[in-house]
């Protein structure tokens, strides 16, 4: 039976199965630390027996006016858990804080090009490519940053494409 709970500075310590992943971006013990404090309410564990960390996620919320939204920081799921609906479920779980608690307009996320499995699942709950970032990750990797819009973006405008690909130093939020 898998948990969904809020994800605590002690899971820090046990969570390494679930990075052991090309794809998974790791930070600084400091980097997570900072959103725990900051925005606990967008980090969420999926816990398994004996409290075998499966997955996580880690969000925040970020913006002004039009530009208010939930922002995916990471989200993973570890290989033994995979195909379970995990990642599904821990991004609705931000998806109902970014809407029901912070009332924004969208959720984005960044994502690496050569991610093609990640695209194909993202695409599958509601995201479009918003645009491309060239040279986003630490490789000079593109990425895509997609989004859903949220309900209270009505016509949708958080979600109309961008025609030309944007730099990192262009982006509006760190």
């Amino acid at each position: 039976m898998t948990s969904l709970r809020r994800f605590t500075a002690h899971d820090l310590l046990q969570f390494n199965n679930v990075n052991l992943d090309y794809f998974t971006e790791t930070y600084n013990l400091n980097f997570y630390l900072d959103y725990l404090a900051r925005w606990p309410e967008y980090c969420q564990m999926a816990e398994g027996p004996g409290r075998q960390a499966m997955g996580y996620i880690f969000g925040k919320v970020e913006g002004t006016g039009e530009q208010w939204h939930g922002h995916v920081t990471a989200v993973t799921v570890a290989p033994a858990y995979r195909r379970l609906r995990l990642a599904e479920k821990l991004m609705g779980l931000l998806e109902d804080v970014t809407h029901q608690v912070h009332n924004g307009y969208f959720v984005d996320l960044f994502v690496r090009v050569s991610n093609a499995v990640a695209i194909n699942m993202y695409t599958k709950f509601g995201y479009t490519v918003y645009r491309r970032v060239l040279g986003y990750y630490s490789n000079d990797e593109d990425a895509f940053d997609m989004r859903k819009a949220m309900p209270r973006d009505v016509a949708k405008r958080s979600i109309i494409p961008l025609k030309k690909p944007v730099r990192p130093e262009d982006l509006e939020f760190d």
